[in-house]
């Protein structure tokens, strides 16, 4: 009898689970159709059946919009949105070297913080909360992550600042990190709880990163391509963050977090590397550029073959 109650309850828990997902999965299909209709490809190209015959904008604020696109970033200019890669286009794009720094900061920057988020709840659990607390628990860290976030973007954009935001970002995780290895078997679990917490509130700059890449490509044909390698190296930093808590180190993950504060101190001198040889690089520019006369530029930006960031009129951002 009991058990059959038992077999029912976690029938109904599957079917639960079932519906669940089916909602989510509708939810996330009727928003991206929605997307591909009311977004349109071009401020030019606005009408259309769903969006309007009409379009969103008349003849002469198409202009403006366009003209003031092209004013902000004249490289925008280089594509249209429906033109394709080519294999000349992919490797050029691949082979820009004065990229790959900020690709090298996809792979380490999220490592420190990464075991720690993802072994949360085993963690949580393992130190004597139930799994209902363990669910209420978590939630104060992404309130506060997400506000973070927003702060620590604004202040790059307001600052025109990116390694040292990123910086600031690995001494937060650092700092948390240090208590973390220090903790013992019989160290307060809410001690253990409020320093996680704390350490997975970190400002992220994951976004800052995405605008970076986007910023120093200086193309359509190079931003293309580098969103989608600075996503892929992210990507690969959670396979490598996944293999550094291991079950011979469970529960305290004392090798685990020695090896996620080494990680944190290396990522304070990628980060630094990364902003000296952006000023080194703009630097050599500079001595180029301001080496021409008046005449000389002018012809440069007239006849120039350079794309993109080998442009010498182009500075890269840091």
């Amino acid at each position: 009898m009991g058990f059959g109650i038992l077999h029912m309850r976690g029938v109904q828990g599957k079917e639960g689970w079932r519906w669940l997902f089916l909602i989510e999965g509708a939810i996330t299909a009727v928003i991206g159709l929605w997307s591909f209709l009311v977004m349109p490809p071009a401020p030019t190209k606005t009408a259309s059946w769903f969006r309007g015959k009409d379009g969103w904008f008349t003849p002469r604020e198409e202009t403006i919009i366009v003209n003031r696109v092209l004013r902000d970033d004249p490289s925008k200019g280089g594509m249209h949105n429906r033109q394709p890669l080519n294999w000349n286009m992919l490797w050029k794009s691949l082979t820009d070297v004065d990229l790959w720094p900020i690709y090298i900061i996809g792979l380490v920057w999220g490592l420190p913080s990464s075991p720690v988020d993802t072994y949360l709840t085993l963690t949580l659990r393992s130190i004597g909360f139930t799994t209902f607390e363990t669910t209420l628990m978590v939630l104060p860290k992404q309130f506060l992550h997400l506000i973070f976030l927003l702060a620590i973007t604004y202040i790059s954009a307001r600052f025109d600042e990116r390694s040292l935001c990123g910086m600031s970002a690995q001494v937060w995780i650092l700092v948390c990190l240090i208590p973390l290895r220090v903790f013992g078997a019989k160290s307060s679990r809410w001690s253990k709880y409020v320093v996680t917490t704390l350490l997975l509130s970190y400002p992220s700059t994951h976004a800052i990163q995405v605008g970076w890449t986007s910023r120093n490509s200086n193309s359509v044909r190079t931003r293309t391509v580098s969103s989608a390698l600075y996503n892929m190296f992210c990507q690969l930093s959670g396979i490598i963050a996944s293999y550094v808590y291991r079950a011979d180190d469970k529960p305290l993950y004392h090798r685990g977090n020695s090896v996620l504060i080494g990680i944190a101190v290396l990522n304070l001198f990628v980060y630094g590397g990364v902003k000296f040889y952006y000023i080194w690089r703009n630097k050599r520019r500079d001595a180029v550029w301001n080496a021409l006369t008046a005449q000389e530029r002018e012809t440069y930006l007239l006849t120039t073959t350079d794309q993109g960031s080998r442009r010498l009129d182009f500075r890269f951002a840091h």
